[in-house]
């Protein structure tokens, strides 16, 4: 069980949000001509789908794959503006599920429901967001259009990005690679491809660089303490010379780490230790709940953790995931050398390098302009509005030049089924808005505003700006924006939500190609490949 005052332990909670806010832009779409969508909301806290004709699904899967864990994923519901007009949650920089849902796919497999976080696959991606000027740690944009998946509702795409810094002018770096050498390592995919991946990460560090290893099995050992990059033959010779065997001590591995970071301690560099691993934690230190606790009083420290998961069978994703965001850091899995170097050469600094911790997205929606609206994603992120002010509450991380996109699909006002189709309630009395609307002549439909603090503060800043729907089109939309959605709607058909509406594969890849005009990495082609094998698969194959 996840204790409910962690991150992962507040899916009962509303949305929320904070961070810096600088560029802003706006772009929006109306509904056609004629069509009409209802959506009926029952009471507060939770609202009824709308139901749909749905031409494509997945099936469903057992419980689990084999001795793999993840988390059980409730997703959001459509909530009424008027009574919650508040959506708070932290952002998520995690590209794990990504990653993950590939592996399956690439194996001719359809992933557990669970598996896909489509917040995950979203951020997965890069996006044309405009860059911050200045000082400015974020900039950010919202546009608005058409949703794909349901002619009478509306898209919202909220992106921030990060600042970029430039390699040469990255801070000085402290890094402990904390390794699991146990007995499940040794797979090809597991150990072998974790001493690769980090070799090129290691290629890619300057002179001043400092890097120790620390590896845990039956007991934690530290196979090479902190050593300068003007010394790379022997970090390479360390990492080269490594191999499986034994049980996992997760536990004492942890604790040597975070000693080896904290007596290295660079200020103002970056402090991080870098966890591999599969997650199968068998002796010491075992219990998800005591983990979550190491890791907690570790983060006091000020050194932020990174997780790679590698290998397949047993992959605790839940676990590390956890881990990742209780220790300040971000988690990716690594399922091939080519994913190394996307994580680990090509994105290196906003992996290593945090432009600004706990933060926070709030978006206030206009009653006037906003029926109902509903969160994609991001289950696990949810906080209380209350949280958003609160700098005790922990959040996420952002590195530099990442960038997190969030969809909300929303409701128009004249959409809402009549309230009395749900009949009276017995026990409870409908919720109250926790804040008056805005003046019903407002013509923004939503206020998005930002809370974070700088990676040593302890004090948060905020920004806010409000953005009005044009009112576009979905065939109006930015191909960006037709992208991010095509990887929303798949994720919802790979789970089978049943907010997918009428969403398809071949939608899915018609969206999908509006958004190949800039692709140097052939990722979002490859994606489209992807959505072609689920296709095959849906219907006729099992789920693992």
């Amino acid at each position: 069980m996840v204790h409910p005052d962690n991150k992962l332990g507040r899916r009962a909670r509303r949305l929320g949000g904070a961070a810096l806010f600088l560029a802003a832009g706006l772009v929006g779409c109306g509904e056609k001509e004629g069509v009409k969508s209802e959506v009926a909301i029952t009471a507060p806290p939770a609202a009824a789908p709308k139901a749909a004709s749905v031409p494509e699904s997945v099936p469903s899967e057992p419980e689990g794959v084999a001795g793999e864990s993840y988390d059980r994923i409730v997703e959001n519901g459509f909530l009424r503006a008027d009574r919650e007009p508040l959506s708070t949650f932290s952002i998520d920089v995690d590209t794990a599920s990504y990653a993950n849902v590939r592996r399956f796919l690439t194996k001719r497999m359809l992933p557990p429901k669970d598996a896909v976080r489509v917040e995950e696959m979203i951020n997965y991606f890069p996006y044309a967001y405009p860059p911050p000027t200045g000082d400015n740690a974020f900039a950010a944009s919202v546009e608005i259009a058409g949703c794909p998946w349901d002619a009478g509702h509306r898209l919202a795409r909220i992106g921030l990005k990060g600042k970029e810094i430039q390699r040469e002018k990255r801070p000085i770096a402290n890094l402990v690679f904390l390794l699991d050498v146990s007995g499940s390592m040794n797979e090809p995919n597991k150990l072998p491809l974790l001493k690769a991946a980090l070799q090129l990460m290691v290629d890619q560090l300057g002179e001043n660089d400092r890097v120790a290893i620390v590896v845990y099995a039956g007991a934690e050992g530290l196979a090479l303490p902190s050593t300068p990059c003007d010394r790379k033959e022997a970090i390479l010779s360390a990492l080269d010379g490594l191999a499986a065997g034994g049980s996992t001590n997760a536990g004492a591995g942890i604790e040597l780490a975070y000693e080896q970071a904290v007596g290295h301690f660079i200020e103002g560099g970056t402090n991080r230790v870098i966890l591999c691993t599969d997650g199968d934690f068998n002796v010491g230190v075992t219990a998800r709940e005591d983990l979550a606790k190491l890791i907690r009083e570790k983060a006091r420290s000020k050194v932020f953790l990174s997780v790679l998961g590698f290998g397949e069978g047993n992959l605790k994703d839940a676990t590390m995931e956890q881990l990742a965001d209780l220790g300040d850091g971000n988690y990716a899995y690594i399922d091939s050398l080519q994913e190394a170097r996307k994580v680990l050469v090509e994105q290196m600094s906003g992996t290593l390098v945090t432009i600004a911790k706990d933060v926070k997205i709030q978006v206030e929606f206009n009653p006037a302009r906003v029926g109902a609206y509903r969160l994609i994603g991001y289950e696990n992120r949810v906080l209380a509005a209350a949280d958003f002010a609160d700098d005790a509450k922990d959040a996420g991380e952002i590195g530099a030049g990442h960038a997190v996109t969030a969809l909300y699909e929303i409701v128009p006002p004249g959409a809402l089924a009549d309230e009395a189709e749900a009949g009276p309630l017995k026990y409870a009395k409908p919720a109250k808005a926790e804040v008056e609307p805005g003046p019903a002549d407002s013509p923004e439909s939503l206020t998005v505003k930002i809370r974070f603090k700088a990676p040593e503060g302890d004090v948060s800043k905020l920004i806010e700006q409000g953005f009005i729907d044009e009112g576009r089109g979905a065939s109006e939309a930015s191909g960006e924006f037709r992208f991010a959605a095509a990887v929303a709607s798949f994720g919802m058909l790979l789970r089978d939500s049943p907010h997918k509406g009428d969403s398809s594969f071949g939608g899915v890849v018609e969206l999908a190609e509006a958004g190949l005009a800039d692709d140097p990495s052939g990722r979002r082609k490859e994606f489209i490949g992807l959505v072609q094998a689920a296709r095959e698969m849906a219907g006729r194959s099992p789920r693992p």
